[in-house]
């Protein structure tokens, strides 16, 4: 117990320094000094939990042998950014509805509907897209044809989307009629995600910065939102460079409002629509 409550040293800048480009290399996520505090607090607790007393000793720890990468993921979990919500940014959202709706109302969709969400975190983003696709395909009469790969680098996180349980406080921003069609409220005052939606939504734990290491599929949709935002300009360019090659033909990729404003690409086209930042590939090279 007197361990427990022990106060453990201040980073010092050079720790800071050293532990922020570790992070970095490993995630993309970029830190500034006012996080430092922030950063001591998510590294302490497991410090404690594992009777380290100072930060050099806990760095080498997690970067030698498999045991420091077993640690360096259970770290990660706690520090990976996981700030989410259902319909967080309900205009980007509904643009895919309109998207696929589209799709279905000029007879272009030929195949499966294939999504992916990336930096998924709980889970509410994919459960968020798989409502409004699921509403486009009853609308239509159509079969439900479609799936979403949601990817995350926290493998607790990806564990939370896959038991797809929310508390009522979490599920505030999705609309009534929603809430009666697609969530099933538990005996414990929790709401779970119905299984039609669940059974079109795979979790699979990936690191975004290695995006052209990521499956070389072809998609109707990328949506990656408020994840660039944690990454450095240079590295934002590579990962949308990598995501376009994964786009089918006339694909759209999503991302958040204004989290890349100089980026170009002679395949992809921005959407007109000033309330979400989209872009769409031509239709042939």
């Amino acid at each position: 117990m007197a361990w427990s409550l022990r106060t453990l040293p201040t980073l010092s800048e050079d720790q800071f320094s050293q532990w922020g480009k570790l992070l970095e290399e490993r995630t993309g996520i970029q830190l500034v000094f006012q996080q430092k505090a922030w950063l001591e607090s998510q590294m302490s607790s497991r410090m404690r939990e594992l009777g380290f007393e100072d930060y050099d000793h806990y760095y080498l720890y997690v970067t030698h042998g498999l045991e420091g990468k077993l640690e360096w993921t259970r770290l990660i979990d706690r520090i990976a950014v996981k700030e989410t919500s259902f319909f967080r940014h309900r205009d980007s959202i509904e643009y895919v509805r309109q998207y696929l709706q589209n799709k279905i109302n000029n007879q272009t969709l030929h195949n499966s509907f294939d999504v992916w969400s990336l930096g998924c975190a709980t889970g509410e983003e994919p459960y968020s897209l798989a409502m409004v696709i699921n509403d486009c395909f009853e609308l239509a009469m159509l079969d439900p044809y479609y799936g979403i790969t949601a990817m995350d680098i926290s493998s607790s996180a990806l564990a939370a989307g896959r038991k797809a349980r929310y508390s009522k406080r979490r599920i505030e921003q999705i609309k009534p009629e929603e809430i009666k069609r697609y969530m099933h409220q538990c005996a414990d005052g929790s709401f779970e995600v119905v299984g039609k939606l669940r059974d079109r939504v795979c979790f699979t734990q990936a690191n975004i910065i290695h995006a052209r290491q990521l499956p070389h599929v072809k998609v109707d949709v990328i949506f990656c939102q408020n994840l660039l935002v944690y990454f450095r300009r240079w590295l934002r360019r590579d990962v949308l460079n990598a995501l376009i090659d994964r786009l089918k033909p006339g694909g759209l990729l999503v991302v958040g409002l204004g989290e890349t404003v100089d980026w170009e690409h002679p395949l992809m086209q921005r959407t007109t629509d000033d309330q979400v930042q989209a872009y769409i590939r031509a239709e042939q090279e």
